[in-house]
């Protein structure tokens, strides 16, 4: 007999930005790695996915192997329970109306009124059961996006509602994460928000089990007795969500506080922990022995989130050199505008990453600090567009090919003498913009003898996309005539994917996305090198 999915749904109340995507991540971490969890996120938004959003407002877009542009979320996902995940498992409210609207139009429907429900929550729950059944999921993880009482969650909520009443209490567990205030004028927690978060909860049908209350300190006893009466759980079942100095912690304090337990009791399931490299490389990134500071140069330094996944890479990477990974910011435009010289804004900087990004707005900053990186040796990691402004630097600047720069300028009406840098031929007709990118995970051949093979130790990898523009394959020949080595090629070789300067400590650019696929212990070889360079010189200029 085929073993039944089992269901954790994670809501959120009171406020949003409480860290319910960490806290999916932590659970899924927690049951072990001998059952196959696949986690599952419901946005409420109406586009189809992110992909096309500001990362001012939405924050970074993650992109999976299988060329999917889904939420932030799904990095936490993928980094804590060690899965590739898939696009069908991040719902949007778009992609669910545009599937209800492509069967009426073909008539599924048999010329009945298409309601909200039943036809859309039958709809988000043949959803989940199609994942679950096609991943041979042991357990489902369900994050229902926002908060508890926004109308844009309100289907997804009676969805689960639903689903709990059809699969049974023993196969779905509801966990509800909260806010526990701590009022300076008072000096104690305070349960009231929960109540009445929890209260919005019992209104709509679900009654949670788990109720994880984030706070700035521990739940104290007395608190957790308060919430559990008046809430309906029992107290130790009241899980303290504290803050801590890094996301890692979260999982190894869920399971002290006894979570863990809970949830195999409840789910009759269990599975060996997988919490002893992982606590070793927590306390590695509490208690380093070393710091360096790393500068992210990007235009969207505003919101921090735009840059996630690089942050956490740069982490996992410090965590195995046993290094704190100090992180700068700085603003391309403010170079650009000469608000602040380049040489000010690399002070005490022992490496510096330009990420990926779209547009002009800043890139002759950006190229200013790159050429300062590969004169005065700083370590340099060049990311997407940072691959791409490297090129267009070292083709003015070492090359001197006049007028070198990219076509994307063209979009804001500039001109381009010399396109080291154009669109991908494929490109070239496209006029939508979501999901017409080059996406996803592609196979990378490494050059022989080259400083990325021996870094990676493979001759072919596997890495994630997400461009439009691409090296000018006519200007090449002429870059590598001048030192510059393109060490990673398409197996065809007509992409440029990798760039590496032999003669400099350390300077490269890849044209996919290492941050990616970095994991707390797994860290991404570029990321890890990157560390240890910095690390080298500054030992070389305190020593």
């Amino acid at each position: 007999m085929a073993r039944k999915t089992k269901y954790i749904v994670i809501t959120g109340g009171v406020l949003s930005g409480l860290g319910k995507g960490i806290a999916t991540a932590s659970i899924g971490h927690l049951l072990g790695s001998k059952l196959r969890i696949i986690p599952i996120k419901c946005d409420g938004y109406l586009n189809t996915d992110p992909g096309t959003m500001n990362p001012i407002e939405h924050g970074e877009v993650f992109v999976l192997d299988d060329g999917g542009e889904v939420d932030m979320d799904f990095g936490h996902y993928e980094r804590f329970l060690g899965v590739n995940c898939k696009f069908d498992w991040n719902l949007t409210m778009g992609k669910v109306y545009q599937a209800i609207l492509y069967k009426e139009r073909r008539g599924d429907y048999l010329g009945r009124t298409v309601q909200l429900i039943p036809h859309v929550t039958d709809e988000i729950k043949k959803w989940f059961r199609a994942i679950a059944e096609e991943e041979k999921a042991d357990i489902c993880l369900i994050e229902i996006g926002g908060t508890v009482g926004d109308i844009e969650n309100e289907l997804y909520i009676e969805a689960v509602r639903q689903l709990a009443k059809e699969e049974g209490n023993d196969n779905i567990v509801f966990v509800h994460l909260t806010y526990i205030p701590l009022p300076s004028n008072v000096g104690e927690q305070k349960s009231k928000p929960t109540q009445q978060s929890v209260k919005l909860l019992n209104e709509r049908g679900i009654f949670p089990d788990v109720l994880i209350g984030r706070s700035e300190k521990p739940l104290e006893p007395k608190i957790k007795e308060k919430i559990a009466r008046f809430c309906n759980v029992r107290a130790e079942a009241v899980i303290s969500g504290e803050n801590v100095k890094t996301v890692y912690e979260v999982p190894l304090r869920y399971d002290a506080d006894g979570l863990t337990e809970i949830l195999h009791k409840r789910l009759n399931i269990y599975s060996p922990p997988r919490t002893v490299r992982w606590r070793k490389l927590v306390n590695n990134i509490l208690e380093p022995s070393q710091e360096i500071a790393i500068a992210i140069c990007g235009k969207y330094t505003k919101l921090h989130d735009s840059y996630a996944s690089i942050i956490e890479a740069l982490i996992h990477a410090g965590a195995h050199n046993d290094t704190r990974v100090k992180v700068d910011w700085i603003e391309a435009t403010q170079i650009e505008q000469g608000k602040i010289s380049v040489e000010k804004s690399l002070e005490g900087i022992d490496g510096v990453i330009v990420p990926g990004g779209f547009g002009t707005r800043g890139i002759e900053g950006k190229i200013e600090v790159i050429r300062y990186c590969r004169e005065r040796e700083i370590p340099y990691l060049g990311i997407c567009y940072g691959m791409q402004l490297a090129v267009v630097e070292f083709a003015r600047n070492v090359c001197n090919i006049e007028g070198a720069n990219t076509t994307e300028i063209v979009e804001d009406g500039g001109e381009v003498e010399n396109a080291v840098i154009c669109i991908l031929p494929s490109q070239e007709k496209i006029d939508r913009k979501g999901g017409t990118m080059r996406l996803g995970g592609q196979d990378i051949m490494l050059k022989k003898g080259t400083l990325t093979r021996k870094i990676y130790k493979e001759a072919q990898i596997r890495e994630r996309f997400r461009h439009r523009y691409e090296v000018n394959p006519m200007f090449v020949p002429e870059l590598e005539k001048c030192g510059l080595v393109f060490s990673g090629t398409t197996p065809e070789g007509d992409i440029m994917q990798v760039l590496e300067l032999p003669d400099h400590p350390f300077f490269f650019g890849t044209q996919y996305h290492p941050e990616l696929l970095s994991r707390l212990e797994k860290p991404e070889p570029l990321f890890r090198e990157l560390v240890k360079a910095a690390l080298e010189r500054k030992s070389q200029a305190t020593g």
